[in-house]
């Protein structure tokens, strides 16, 4: 029996499962919800959504409302005479009266394995943790935040040289499988949701700018799990002991066991930069300096006048 499905996504992570579930037999994507269009550069032109490039790709409706919360944008939903609402990394709250419209109701591809890590920044927050583990986990939507019936979960183990962006892009793999092995089932009311275990829920706060910066009087472990949760952004960042465009991102690095004073340069050869923390200390291997480009820490070194016994870390 097919059924009509509207989408709700804004961020790269959700285009994986709209292609899953316009490619999936027996459902008609009748329209794509996603968030407007974001002034972004030097000259603060339109930017559109990921998700909205591929649903002009796919040749879908796109509506952009600026709020889910009046009558105006009910009607336009109502519209589309939808039986379901999938949504994925979309940016807004969906209240009741959108939630009752379908036939079906609302279903969410939520990033984590539910109810760990409900909310803005599951993936982050799964390295920051030092999961072993995360996944992807399709619920049914309610009032509450990530707090609906779970319909299915696929995990998927966390590596050591997982970033976020690496993880991201393998858990919007997992979600759009859920799309294709899943949803149909719990169309047909062949899986039954279950109700979360509220004595598991813990939550994953938005991440901002300046959890980047980095406290060098954290163990190494900590602060390695930092560079490679905030890898793309906002960047694990700290400050080196000179005038200008002092401000350096760490992008990649591997602890070591020697030790000193924290934020200290313990090492430099051609090739290493080791700085030492609370507990151990890391071995820097690709940084970026305010303004420039990437590079490995030979090339950074060439340019650059650090000694040991300097401390990073001051602005």
């Amino acid at each position: 029996m097919g059924f009509r499905a509207l989408y709700m996504g804004t961020a790269e992570i959700a285009c994986a499962s709209l292609k899953a579930l316009h490619e999936l037999p027996d459902c008609e994507v009748v329209g794509v919800i996603t968030q407007p269009d974001r002034p972004k550069g030097r000259e603060m032109k339109a930017h559109f959504s990921p998700v909205k490039k591929y649903a002009i790709e796919l040749e879908l409706p796109v509506l952009q409302p600026q709020t889910l919360r009046n009558n105006e944008t009910l009607g336009h939903l109502r519209s589309f005479h939808p039986d379901l609402f999938v949504v994925a990394a979309f940016g807004q709250i969906l209240p009741q009266a959108i939630l009752d419209l379908p036939k079906h109701g609302a279903v969410n591809i939520h990033a984590s394995i539910l109810p760990r890590h409900r909310g803005a920044a599951p993936i982050q927050w799964a390295i920051l943790e030092g999961d072993e583990e995360t996944g992807a986990t399709l619920m049914k939507m309610d009032a509450g935040l990530d707090t609906g019936e779970i319909i299915a979960v696929s995990r998927t183990r966390i590596f050591e040289t997982d970033n976020s962006r690496i993880l991201r892009d393998r858990l919007a793999d997992i979600g759009a499988s859920l799309i294709t092995n899943s949803l149909p089932y719990y169309i047909s009311g062949k899986i039954m949701p279950k109700q979360q275990n509220e004595s598991l829920a813990t939550y994953a706060r938005k991440i901002v700018k300046n959890d980047g910066k980095i406290d060098w009087s954290l163990p190494s472990t900590d602060i390695y799990r930092r560079i490679r949760a905030f890898t793309p952004w906002p960047g694990a960042f700290t400050y080196l002991p000179i005038r200008q465009r002092n401000l350096l991102k760490i992008h990649e690095a591997t602890t070591s066991e020697l030790s000193g004073s924290a934020g200290e340069i313990i090492s430099i050869t051609e090739n290493t930069l080791v700085v030492a923390c609370g507990n151990g200390s890391l071995d820097l291997t690709e940084i970026q300096r305010e303004g420039s480009r990437v590079m490995d820490v030979k090339n950074f070194l060439n340019g650059c006048t650090l000694k040991p016994g300097m401390i990073l870390g001051e602005a």
